[in-house]
């Protein structure tokens, strides 16, 4: 079965029923992702959140209620107007999803979603800094898209997007090179404990899905030559224990840090209340590295 089938007057199918037709599912999958509400790729696996993605989109389309994928709704899916559309304006929040679309970053527009991204050399009012190395000079924000389609921030934070001087000259962890992320997009993070078992153990995203990144096995601090792996490397996003600005010490080596607890629990209170972790508590979430240079000139 197709949308376009449906969409002729083909028999409607039940949501709860369109996990069976994995081509069907894909396909509803992928218009749910151009109308805004469902992180890409397409997997053909029709699970809650995906079942949340349709009732929002039903909803959305003022047909609230309907149980089933009839022609109307067919219709609706492929409409190539967006349900939820988006807007750049010329603010810290716009620029920032103008940098994310010029770099085919994906951005869910439902307002009650929250879009993880991290911008690398740039303080908190949008001006992009030296990025000096063993400092908290990156931004980890949580961007909403409210219902006009203009996205706003929603938290800011000091972070760290790259490991500290500890871990890149003095121990290291792995024979290549302290980790450093690929700007990019990854859906690879999921609600779990960093530092699970120790008493500096808390909640975070930990990384459950491959990620790039570069190995400064020149101890440089840059990424220019550097070779890249992708893989499981346990980049997580936690709390930077509250260290000075000045000196991120041992809290990255590699990993996303926010440099507060105080603001890593506000962090983790946003994602935790956004309705797709909510239909599965397993939902890996989607996470923008950007540099400031693609910010600034968006």
């Amino acid at each position: 079965m197709t949308l376009r089938e449906l969409a002729g007057g083909a028999r409607a199918v039940p949501l709860a029923l369109i996990g069976g037709d994995r081509a069907l599912a894909t396909e509803i999958q992928d218009r749910l992702t151009t109308h805004g509400l469902l992180d890409p790729p397409a997997d053909g696996s029709f699970g809650p959140v995906s079942l949340w993605g349709i009732g929002q989109f039903l909803r959305k389309v003022d047909t609230p209620g309907k149980s089933v994928i009839d022609a109307e709704a067919a219709r609706a899916l492929l409409s190539d107007e967006p349900a939820f559309p988006l807007r750049t304006p010329d603010s810290l929040a716009g620029r920032i999803a103008a940098a994310m679309r010029q770099t085919g970053h994906w951005l869910c527009r439902h307002p009650d979603c929250v879009n993880v991204v991290y911008v690398e050399g740039m303080d908190e009012d949008g001006t992009p800094n030296i990025d000096a190395h063993n400092v908290f000079n990156d931004l980890r924000v949580v961007l909403r898209v409210n219902r006009a389609g203009t996205p706003a921030i929603e938290e800011i934070w000091e972070a760290t997007t790259e490991p500290g001087r500890h871990y890149t000259l003095i121990e290291k962890l792995d024979p290549r090179g302290a980790a450093r992320i690929a700007f990019g997009q990854y859906k690879a993070w999921s609600v779990g404990t960093h530092m699970a078992g120790r008493p500096s153990g808390h909640e975070a995203l930990v990384q459950t899905a491959p990620i790039r990144v570069f190995r400064d096995l020149d101890q440089d601090f840059e990424r220019t030559g550097d070779q890249v792996f992708a893989g499981l490397f346990g980049v997580n996003q936690h709390w930077g224990f509250d260290l000075p600005k000045s000196d991120i010490g041992r809290a990255s080596a590699g990993c996303l840090v926010g440099r507060t607890k105080a603001g890593h629990r506000a962090f983790m209170a946003l994602c935790k209340a956004d309705p797709r972790y909510r239909a599965n508590n397993s939902y890996r979430f989607l996470t923008s590295v950007l540099p400031a240079a693609s910010v600034a000139t968006a």
